[in-house]
């Protein structure tokens, strides 16, 4: 199929994948699901054989019936695990926020992930001393599927310092225990940089997660709140004033600007709280102005508070209160972070667009209307950055001229509009919750 091409997106709990034809219709999609390991409250790691490497290789073989023309990969970042000379982990799949990113002594600042790899490589070359590479998920991917472990410049960036202008740097390579030539080769995202294995199908440099499913979402218009809801919970606000709020991120591309940032608040905290609390009693009602109030860091904090030290809360508990009520308090905390980091921005703000996998959680979606008072657009597909790793395969093989165009990609399946009943009580729990917080 000449104008279709397959995106795979590697997310905290599976592997998604989608082919998708030239008007951003989607023929096929899979999802390999892998566990999240948690060894220790401050751990978060993976199987990195299992979820970087046989989980791409799965997906991709459910789809390569269709044919596509080429393939390029979205990942969360950072991640990091040693390999060996073809290109298999041997140490865990080292994730975002795990405590071992603040290993070798090196100074962090408190209000960002930067210089969180310059741990991540320390703890893992000590691990695996003299390993033949040091690689995030997208290169142990891409090693997989074409035989080469490259990644992405989006992602490559965002192991600054460790990464710069000039590349890796070898100074800090060398405080971590390791040599640049460890660190996988770097390529600008859209760009053709491999094939995959026993076939002429291009295998092109993707980006990360967040920026895919900006590219696909239609969140590019000043007062636009582009809202991922997935495992990891992430907010930008669109604005033509270019911002500088403590605690919170700004993306310096405008204008217009984006600011926000990753919050812990996402399916994380939220799957965990529906686990933990099971299924509602047939017939069990929730009243707007009762529900308790929950403190939802059951792993820290990123932003707006970077403090990787709190833990989860929950208040105002009464005989009347059942799983249901409580399950709604768990919405409205992830709902409850949003409002905060658009009320820190204090940029003009009209609507969510809401992606991610979340998005398919209707009472989520409701509690995050009336947590905000703005309507929720909900995207059409849920699978953005596996879109938005597509839309990049297009540009590598000459289909798509640049990302502008993407945005024609972007669907909206229904529109939540904030339920008056609820956005009082959701108002009062609200100020309960920045003082609880």
């Amino acid at each position: 199929m000449a104008d279709v091409t397959v995106g795979i997106d590697i997310g905290t709990t599976s592997v998604k994948a989608v082919a998708v034809k030239a008007d951003g219709s989607i023929v096929d999609r899979v999802r390999v699901p892998h566990p999240l390991r948690v060894p220790a409250p401050d751990r978060l790691e993976h199987d990195a054989g299992r979820a970087w490497r046989q989980g791409p290789r799965r997906a991709l073989r459910a789809l390569g019936r269709l044919d596509p023309v080429a393939v390029a990969m979205s990942t969360m970042v950072p991640s990091l695990t040693a390999v060996d000379r073809s290109g298999l982990p041997r140490t865990p799949g080292l994730l975002y926020g795990d405590a071992r990113g603040r290993s070798g002594g090196f100074d962090r600042r408190p209000d960002s992930d930067e210089g969180e790899v310059l741990g991540f490589l320390s703890w893992t070359a000590a691990e695996a001393p003299g390993a033949a590479g040091y690689w995030p998920a997208p290169a142990v991917a891409n090693r997989a599927l074409g035989g080469r472990g490259f990644i992405d410049v989006g992602t490559a960036f965002t192991s600054m310092p460790l990464f710069g202008a000039n590349g890796w740097d070898a100074d800090l390579c060398e405080k971590c225990g390791a040599l640049p030539s460890q660190l996988p080769p770097v390529e600008m995202m859209g760009t053709v940089a491999g094939r995959v294995t026993g076939s002429d199908v291009a295998l092109a440099a993707g980006c990360v997660d967040g920026m895919c499913e900006q590219l696909v979402s239609g969140a590019d218009s000043v007062g636009d709140v582009l809202v991922i809801c997935g495992t990891t919970l992430i907010t930008w606000i669109v604005t033509d004033t270019q911002p500088d709020v403590p605690g919170l991120w700004t993306i310096p591309q405008g204008p217009p600007w984006s600011v926000g940032g990753p919050s812990n608040a996402g399916g994380l905290f939220v799957g965990w709280a529906s686990r933990l609390l099971g299924r509602p009693a047939a017939g069990e009602t929730v009243r707007p102005d009762d529900v308790p109030i929950w403190a939802p860091y059951v792993r820290g904090e990123r932003v707006p508070l970077h403090d990787p030290s709190r833990r989860a809360e929950l208040r105002g508990l009464n005989l009347t209160h059942g799983p249901a009520a409580v399950q709604r308090a768990a919405w409205e905390a992830s709902g409850f972070v949003v409002r905060h980091v658009i009320d820190l921005a204090g940029a003009p703000t009209r609507r969510i667009v809401a992606t991610g996998g979340g998005t398919r959680v209707d009472g989520w979606m409701r509690a995050l209307a009336d947590c905000t008072g703005l309507p929720v657009h909900v995207a059409a597909e849920p699978e953005g950055a596996a879109m938005g790793a597509a839309w990049l395969a297009r540009m590598a093989v000459g289909l798509e001229s640049g990302l502008e165009g993407a945005k024609a990609w972007a669907r909206t399946g229904r529109v939540v509009d904030p339920d008056p009943a609820w956005v009082e009580g959701a108002a009062v729990r609200y100020k309960l919750f920045r003082a609880l917080t």
